[in-house]
């Protein structure tokens, strides 16, 4: 087990939306607030050593969330670019481990991460969030995973370690992530 304090928070946040068309998808309201802070505030409570938000091209607020803010100027570089930002800048805080989430997943809950917290083993504990089929973020990376971390590149992000580590189980309606218009339509509908 890890413990939260013992645990920084990247929530990545700079995708360039292609899918969604021009407009902000974070800042687009879902259930009366920006989709963007739903997994903001379904996170608040827990205690994490560090709370790093990356960002791009969005109105999104993070910093009055108690986030450290930081920016990606080329989100064309892809994910890795993003996921390597968050990791250099959590690495502040001098953590046993790190858990990455999306800001376009408004139905992540606290229970799932600490899940994911609960079943880490130590530096080389790699957890990840599953349907049961796909493993996906949220996901934790111990310390002994950071060099890997710091090393993505493109598109692919962590996805290797994610599909190598342990999975929790969680309901598919938790792990919605929002890309098209459509998708956010269906959420709405229920």
């Amino acid at each position: 087990m890890i413990r939260a304090e013992r645990a920084a928070l990247v929530l990545l946040a700079a995708g360039r939306s292609r899918r969604f068309g021009a407009a902000d998808k974070l800042t687009i309201p879902y259930l009366g607030r920006p989709l963007g802070l739903h997994v903001v505030v379904a996170l608040e409570a827990v205690p994490f050593a560090a709370r790093i938000g990356v960002v791009a091209e969005t109105a999104l607020d993070l910093t009055s969330c108690g986030y450290d803010v930081v920016v990606n100027n080329d989100p064309a570089a892809g994910l890795g670019r993003s996921l390597r930002l968050g990791v250099e800048a959590a690495m502040r805080s001098d953590p046993d481990a790190v858990v990455i989430a999306l800001a376009d997943m408004p139905r992540v809950t606290a229970t799932q991460i600490y899940r994911l917290l609960d079943g880490a083993d130590g530096d080389a504990a790699i957890m990840a969030s599953s349907d049961g089929v796909v493993p996906r973020p949220p996901a934790l990376f111990g310390r002994a995973h950071i060099p890997d971390l710091l090393a993505a590149q493109g598109d692919m992000g962590a996805r290797d370690l994610v599909r190598r580590g342990h999975h929790i189980v969680v309901p598919p309606a938790e792990l919605v992530d929002v890309d098209t218009p459509e998708e956010l339509d269906r959420l709405i509908r229920g």
